[in-house]
């Protein structure tokens, strides 16, 4: 073909007329003439015949530069709309304070149940799961109540309910099981607040992971690290009867899981049923904790 005397040669095709046209900008920025013009079934960006290597040879740094770059960042799957998990927690957060309130079955939830470090250490490990489940007052249950599902619900969204709360309890029970370690032996404490800075760690880890595949920069990488010990320091650390420690130990507990499911990605527990069991199995544990505590002592 030819244009004015000139002999057109075709060096790009594309279904796309937009990738025609963003190639055409790499050869516009070196002085190239061009043309995008559509044949048959797809778009076909065409240069001079004289200007054909040149281009072809920009083209090709153009594509070696920009492989591993993402037009736009990948939105994270969402595997579920995560309320299956935030209503579990809802449900046990709602129905502990009842028991506790009314000695339901004659027995004092608060004193079988709290995280006290001395009875932890003597191998009472069930104290570090049941104390997520009791609370001092309705003003800390609601406050947990609005924080946690909020996290919750986030956490569920990325990993699945099953995968994010079974995380969650875990790595809470862990925090309290370490933070009996650090305290004197007659210390105690309650609340779901350390399995709250858990999923909050959760998060802050499976982002970062999966920034990390990423051609960003660093600080991007970082940032949701840094956002979430933010959040810790600013909502982890008041109050005169706060846990910090507890709070530190929970949100530290939940990286590894958090790194683990962002290497993993889509390939970790992407199925509703697997999801399923793993909710049972957090529900499980806290079965298992609570009929430990409740066995009667000799």
């Amino acid at each position: 073909m030819s244009d004015d005397g000139n002999e057109w040669v075709t060096i790009y095709r594309s279904e796309s007329e937009r990738d025609c046209f963003e190639r055409a900008l790499v050869l516009q920025a070196v002085g190239a003439a061009y043309q995008v013009r559509r044949e048959a079934d797809d778009f076909a960006l065409a240069v001079a015949a004289m200007d054909a290597a040149r281009c072809r040879a920009e083209l090709d740094a153009y594509t070696m530069e920009n492989r591993d770059w993402r037009s736009a960042p990948p939105t994270t799957r969402q595997r579920a709309d995560g309320w299956n998990g935030v209503l579990g927690f809802v449900a046990v957060l709602s129905v502990m304070p009842v028991l506790q309130k009314r000695d339901a079955f004659g027995v004092d939830w608060f004193s079988v149940g709290m995280a006290h470090a001395d009875l932890i250490r003597q191998g009472e490990w069930w104290r570090a799961v049941t104390a997520l489940t009791l609370h001092i007052d309705l003003e800390h249950v609601l406050s947990n109540l609005v924080i946690g599902g909020l996290v919750g619900l986030f956490a569920g969204r990325s990993l699945g309910s099953g995968l994010a709360w079974c995380s969650i309890l875990i790595a809470g029970a862990l925090g309290n099981f370490l933070n009996a370690w650090v305290h004197p032996p007659d210390h105690t404490s309650v609340g779901s607040s350390t399995a709250i800075f858990a999923a909050l760690g959760l998060l802050a880890a499976y982002a970062w992971w999966q920034r990390r595949t990423r051609r960003t920069s660093r600080l991007e990488r970082w940032a949701p690290l840094v956002g979430g010990v933010l959040l810790l320091s600013f909502l982890g650390t008041g109050g005169g009867r706060t846990d910090v420690t507890a709070h530190i130990f929970g949100f530290l507990c939940a990286i590894p899981f958090g790194a683990l499911c962002g290497k993993l990605g889509d390939g970790v527990v992407s199925t509703p049923r697997a999801q399923s069991l793993l909710g049972l199995a957090a529900l499980a544990v806290l079965v298992i904790a609570w009929a430990f505590a409740l066995m009667p002592r000799g």
